[in-house]
């Protein structure tokens, strides 16, 4: 049966939401026995890539350019990433290789991983970046502005090499953010569990497990969980650098 046109999806001058109803799936180039999901891309204002790569066993990412840093985490399956050693990263497993790192990613078994690629901006005075493996689960979770029913993980180090950052969220049934947020870093989020209600801009949204989310700078933004179950999500922000930069 025809939907209809309708969709929970959106695209607005200063955020996106992607509903899994509204994906659209095509291999990136070099790709092997998987495919993408782009989320968002510069293309619509954004300064980074995010997509979720569906592979199936054996298949591998494509490479990226040489000034270009990627994150991967696992949602569901498990993946190889060989960087000079190999590690076996299963869900919750996430990995940081830095700008013109030679590195390959292969599923050992069907797999979802979420990817964040960007163009690395050098910053005079810091020591280079280095390789990051690790598990969620290992990251010290840490009270949101002491609010013990908001916890955030920082998955990447405090590390000024690093021009940005991705954390888990978790939030208990009922808890928000204590503010409506405005700033000049943008944000893609994942939805890995639960839901809730965005606010975006002026506007407010229903969001859910498997949706996605862009914020362009300075888009006013505020969530509470909704639901019997804690909301989580995977959030990114550029990190670490002057705006002018």
């Amino acid at each position: 049966m025809l939907n209809l046109g309708e969709t929970r999806s959106v695209h607005e001058r200063d955020h996106l939401l992607l509903t899994p109803d509204s994906f659209v799936r095509a291999p990136l180039p070099g790709m092997k026995g998987a495919t993408a999901i782009v989320h968002v891309a510069p293309a619509v204002g954004a300064g980074f890539t995010q997509y979720t790569a569906e592979m199936e066993a054996g298949g591998t990412l494509g490479t990226v350019p040489a000034f270009t840093q990627r994150f991967v985490y696992v949602i569901e399956g498990s993946v190889v990433v060989e960087e000079g050693k190999k590690s076996t990263l299963a869900p919750g497993g996430y990995a940081y290789l830095p700008a013109g790192t030679p590195h390959t990613v292969t599923a050992a078994r069907t797999s979802r991983v979420a990817v964040i690629e960007k163009a690395y901006k050098t910053l005079g005075g810091a020591a280079p970046a280095e390789i990051v493996i690790g598990k969620e689960q290992n990251a010290p979770p840490v009270a949101l502005n002491g609010d013990e029913w908001l916890q955030v993980r920082a998955l990447l180090p405090d590390n000024a090499a690093i021009d940005f950052a991705v954390n888990t969220m978790e939030y208990q049934p009922g808890a928000g953010l204590s503010q409506v947020e405005i700033h000049v870093m943008e944000h893609g989020l994942l939805m890995l569990d639960g839901g809730g209600i965005y606010r975006l801009g002026d506007k407010w949204y229903p969001v859910q497990k498997g949706d996605f989310i862009w914020m362009a700078p300075y888009c006013p933004q505020w969530f509470c969980a909704v639901g019997k179950t804690p909301a989580r999500y995977l959030i990114y922000k550029d990190w670490n650098r002057h705006p002018l930069a």
